[in-house]
């Protein structure tokens, strides 16, 4: 069945409101005919990652064979330019318009392997690798459509992306436990004599917690620095996701750092009231 654009480009925009709320309520900051860019790359990427974290029991070499097909169809699409892939559709549009460099999806698409074969990470430093690929790449994947003023916002974007990796991890422990990984690094693990796998909030757990919260606040600072350099409607946007985002770290401390029994969310009025804050009202709606 051939899917139109505008058909594609509706499948993101429901893929992003059903599965990545905070971020779909940010792009409401945004021109009419930007968000809907967003929403494509948002799509692509919850393709890939619900390929690697599918609850049915497919597997490893079957959700690698997916997630090679779906590189492998992106690709070949762009070269053609023009697909008629539910989703894959509007990404080639989005990145023909904008100009992204392919090998930003090609190290996002690395990164999401590296889950089927790495299971934890030694040092800070070995999760930055993955990092790169799972989290930065997509600031920089955001870069050209909020088209910031100078160049140097990358640095900026990329911590944005870092931030946001770090806090998925962090409310995420008890879910990724049960996939059978840890993202937060042995090397931290030691110095705290903190262990996940035990899922109890005691001492050594609490001071753990803080660190790794404390290192995600640095990020988000430094993303404060980025967003300055964006035009306004772009800065309302990435200032809403900020802000909301950071929001599940003031929630996980709120919860005594109980990662465990419960999931620090921040509930979706609070994301439509922190959204128009900080969203101008003349673009809501339109």
């Amino acid at each position: 069945m051939t899917t139109t654009l505008d058909e594609s480009y509706a499948r993101c925009r429901t893929l992003n409101m059903e599965f990545g709320t905070t971020y779909y309520w940010s792009t409401f900051a945004l021109p009419r005919w930007k968000r809907r860019h967003v929403w494509a790359i948002y799509a692509f990427c919850r393709l890939a990652d619900d390929i690697v974290d599918d609850p049915t029991p497919l597997r490893t070499v079957e959700r690698a064979a997916a997630l090679d097909g779906l590189g492998q169809r992106f690709f070949a699409d762009l070269a053609e330019g023009t697909s008629d892939h539910p989703v894959l559709a509007a990404l080639v549009d989005t990145v023909q318009r904008f100009g992204h460099d392919p090998e930003c999806f090609r190290r996002f698409l690395d990164a999401m392997a590296m889950d089927l074969s790495v299971d934890c990470y030694e040092t800070y430093r070995d999760l930055l690798r993955y990092m790169d690929g799972s989290a930065a790449v997509i600031g920089e994947m955001m870069l050209p459509i909020l088209e910031p003023d100078s160049p140097e916002a990358v640095p900026h974007a990329r911590d944005l992306g870092f931030a946001f990796q770090l806090t998925n991890f962090l409310r995420d422990v008890a879910e990724d436990l049960d996939r059978g990984r840890v993202y937060l690094p042995r090397a931290d693990l030691e110095l705290f004599h903190a262990d996940p796998r035990r899922r109890v909030v005691d001492d050594a757990w609490r001071e753990l917690m803080r660190f790794e919260i404390e290192r995600c606040r640095a990020l988000y600072r430094s993303a404060d620095v980025g967003i300055t350099m964006l035009p306004p409607a772009s800065a309302r946007c990435v200032r809403a996701a900020r802000v909301l985002y950071s929001e599940i770290l003031d929630r996980i401390e709120a919860a005594d750092f109980d990662v465990f029994s419960r999931r620090a969310v921040v509930p979706t009025w609070r994301k439509v009231a922190a959204a128009s804050r900080v969203v101008a009202p003349t673009w809501l709606g339109r």
